[in-house]
């Protein structure tokens, strides 16, 4: 393999028939590709620690594995390509005929890559234990199981802004502003601005509202009641039961999300295809 062969990483740890089957027709044709080397490939586990190097990480899946893949990667991000199997896909742009159509230009690393806000969420408990997990999208405090109203108090920089009343808040990172926080009625944030938005979620005060502020700020959502089954929820794959006394601190992280984006697409490009800005909503990755 020539020395400046591409050096890709590819996560395909969903096992669903249409990643695994779309594994297997990528595998055989980057097996047959010139200038590429895989040089390691999650399929049935997690990479192992650390990853070796690469040029690439070629995700498969939605932006969900893509949210899965920055957690792994932790202190050692690589540039992610994302190759979309799932739906609307924000982050994974390229079907899979998308990608073999340009690996000629990826092979000659035709790319971008744009780095992007990631955060540390801290959730001190009242006792004193503090949890740190790394995130991309967005810090949820929901009701959940409660089914109760939540008055959520939150601080930024330690001063005090306001209280939400209703199901819960997000704190959303530009990237994520396209997810969970665009669905509870936020505004969508060019991803990369370094700025968080805070979304109530189904507000009982009408007068509460999206508040967009500099990222590098602390962010810290408290409750001084919190009735059983209220969540904590990072990228909505990681769960913390959330109780009274608790804390919830958001900053943004020394580490940044790495996107790869090839010549043709562009941010704008996406908000097209995906919300239909072009005259139709653009599904599983056609």
């Amino acid at each position: 393999m020539p020395d400046d062969a591409l050096k890709l990483i590819v996560l395909a740890r969903d096992q669903g028939p249409r990643v695994q089957d779309a594994w297997a027709e990528l595998s055989a044709f980057l097996d047959e590709a010139e200038g590429v080397e895989v040089v390691a490939a999650a399929v049935t586990e997690d990479l192992g620690e650390p990853p070796p190097e690469a040029d690439l990480v070629v995700v498969l899946g939605g932006d969900g594995a893509i949210l899965r893949a920055c957690r792994q990667l932790a202190a050692t991000q690589r540039p992610i390509l994302g190759v979309n199997l799932g739906r609307l896909g924000f982050l994974a742009e390229l079907s899979l005929d998308e990608f073999r159509d340009n690996l000629a230009a990826i092979r000659n690393r035709q790319y971008r890559v744009i780095e992007h806000l990631m955060f540390e969420c801290q959730h001190e408990s009242s006792s004193g234990e503090t949890e740190t997990i790394i995130g991309l999208n967005e810090v949820a405090l929901s009701a959940g199981a409660s089914l109760t109203m939540l008055d959520v108090q939150l601080q930024i920089d330690g001063e005090d802004v306001t209280t939400f009343s209703g199901d819960g808040v997000i704190i959303s990172s530009p990237v994520g502003s396209t997810a969970h926080s665009l669905s509870a009625g936020g505004p969508i944030l060019r991803q990369d601005l370094q700025a968080f938005v805070v979304t109530p979620l189904n507000p009982h005060t009408l007068s509460n509202r999206p508040l967009v502020d500099r990222a590098d700020r602390q962010y810290t959502l408290t409750m001084d009641e919190a009735p059983e089954g209220v969540t904590l929820v990072v990228d909505g794959q990681v769960r913390r039961p959330f109780a009274a006394g608790d804390a919830i601190h958001v900053a943004r992280s020394e580490l940044t999300f790495q996107l790869a984006r090839i010549p043709g697409h562009s941010y704008y490009s996406a908000l097209r295809n995906k919300l239909g800005w072009s005259g139709q909503v653009r599904g599983r990755g056609r």
